[in-house]
């Protein structure tokens, strides 16, 4: 039988995040959603914020990933993140109002108002909240 699981490593500046086989992992990229399963087609995508779900024989963990590198090979993945928190380590009322504030910027559309950075910051906002549920 053929084996169905691969190496997960993620890892921060600051710390090595996760490192464990896994089953499948689902995170955001550039290009839209991607769900990997053991040998899958390589490739080297651009992470975009969202919610890194990772799937182990015991249960679903999610985390919230804001940004990026990931080189996807047939037997491993590794995800080279800016930033990524665990449900436990993220503020939801500074999540909230963070959400608040960035949709406040995008629809005040001041000259003086990077548009692209209040999306990416409304982006990684929503990222955390939906971790927590």
């Amino acid at each position: 039988m053929a084996d169905t699981t691969f190496h997960l490593k993620v890892v921060t500046p600051e710390r090595i995040f996760y490192e464990a086989p896994v089953e499948m992992v689902e995170f955001n990229t550039t290009e839209g959603e991607l769900g990997i399963y053991a040998n899958h087609v390589p490739l080297t995508v651009i992470v975009s914020p969202g919610v890194l779900t990772i799937t182990t024989s015991e249960g679903e963990k999610k985390a919230a990933l804001h940004a990026g590198f990931a080189e996807i090979l047939q037997d491993k993945v590794t995800i080279l993140a800016e930033l990524i928190e665990w449900p436990g380590e993220i503020n939801e009322e500074r999540a909230t109002a963070a959400e608040q504030r960035a949709r406040e910027r995008i629809a005040a559309r001041d000259d003086g108002v990077d548009l692209d950075r209040a999306e990416i910051a409304l982006k990684r906002a929503i990222a955390r909240i939906q971790a927590l549920k």
